[in-house]
């Protein structure tokens, strides 16, 4: 059962954003990724109370996703990412991107602190942030 509604078109946004941000982290860094927007997508704080579906998510702005104005995000989706992008959507999360709402890739280090969130690990080339439990309890 998925964690938010969800339309086919939507499945087809999320795997092409999951591929556009981190192809070049694996399956695992792309699960990441997808874990980090459906977290935007069902939590109601933050940067996210106007946030209800895929759609909005991928598309935010300001806040939104970079990968959304490159070329390469608007290439079809491949099978393999639909499968990607319905696992995230089926509730799958992933360490350390579990409660995210934040990701970035950093030239070095990641901070332990972005806007105010904790870092919560990084894998490969992406920095995953979470917010506190107090912060945004409905990612918890």
């Amino acid at each position: 059962m998925a964690v938010i509604a969800h339309t086919e078109k939507e499945v087809d946004l999320l795997a092409r954003l999951m591929r556009a941000e981190a192809e070049g982290d694996g399956e695992l860094g792309m699960l990441m990724v997808g874990n980090t927007g459906v977290n935007r997508a069902r939590v109601n704080c933050m940067d996210f109370t106007t946030i209800r579906t895929i759609e909005q998510m991928v598309f935010q702005s300001p806040g939104g996703f970079e990968a959304t104005q490159k070329g390469y995000f608007y290439q079809r989706p491949r099978e393999r990412d639909r499968q990607l992008a319905r696992r995230v959507l089926r509730g799958e999360r992933f360490h350390p991107a579990t409660n995210s709402l934040w990701f970035y890739r950093p030239d070095g280090d990641c901070p332990a602190q972005w806007y105010d969130q904790w870092n919560t690990g990084r894998f490969k080339s992406h920095c995953f942030f979470s917010p506190t439990a107090a912060d945004c309890p409905d990612v918890f």
